[in-house]
């Protein structure tokens, strides 16, 4: 099977996701900076889950791009993470409604932590299809920063409890490793 149709599929489906995040923004019903400070917490998390989303984003369009074909692991993987990409905008909304809260703020850890695992089972279930010696097993190497991602979401998660600001830190610290680009599959291509 091709992989035009599965790339295509989850640039929608991502797209959806993003659109919903923005419609949970609501302007405050005043007119005054205190009226637009309480809508503060909504917004820092949106603008957070947007930064992730288009990390993500990015990285799928990146990891599509080494495959030449797919089959039924492949898009069973890939819905996997879309689904647990699609929570994200619940999480992003309760914890932004909640004023980053113990709870919401760890159940956005779950959010975060859940399409972190899937993602890595996407990039196995390619890695089985393309083998050991394909562009992704050379563009992923060691995957440092994969495999500390979910270590530090349950860190943030457990830290909820402790000091939702510890676990917020974290989340912000993740997204900013991530945002630096992975240049990794680009290298391999150009082959630097």
């Amino acid at each position: 099977m091709e992989k035009d149709r599965l790339a295509a599929f989850s640039d929608g489906v991502i797209a959806i996701i993003i659109t919903i995040m923005v419609l949970e923004l609501k302007a405050p019903h005043g007119t005054g900076w205190a009226d637009l400070a309480g809508v503060l917490p909504v917004f820092l998390s949106y603008v957070l889950s947007f930064v992730y989303i288009a990390i993500y984003w990015n990285n799928h369009h990146h990891l599509l791009y080494t495959v030449r074909r797919v089959d039924g692991l492949i898009l069973w993987a890939n819905m996997h993470l879309l689904f647990w990409l699609s929570l994200v905008p619940f999480a992003t909304a309760w914890m932004g409604e909640n004023h980053f809260v113990s709870l919401p703020t760890a159940v956005y850890g779950v959010a975060l932590f859940m399409p972190a695992i899937a993602y890595y089972l996407l990039a196995k279930a390619i890695l089985r299809k393309e083998g050991p010696n394909s562009t992704l097993a050379k563009a992923l190497g060691k995957d440092i920063k994969g495999k500390i991602s979910p270590l530090l979401y349950l860190t943030a998660i457990f830290s909820a409890f402790v000091n939702p600001l510890i676990s917020g830190a974290i989340y912000v610290f993740v997204a900013l490793m991530w945002l630096i680009p992975d240049r990794r599959i680009e290298r391999v291509f150009s082959g630097e």
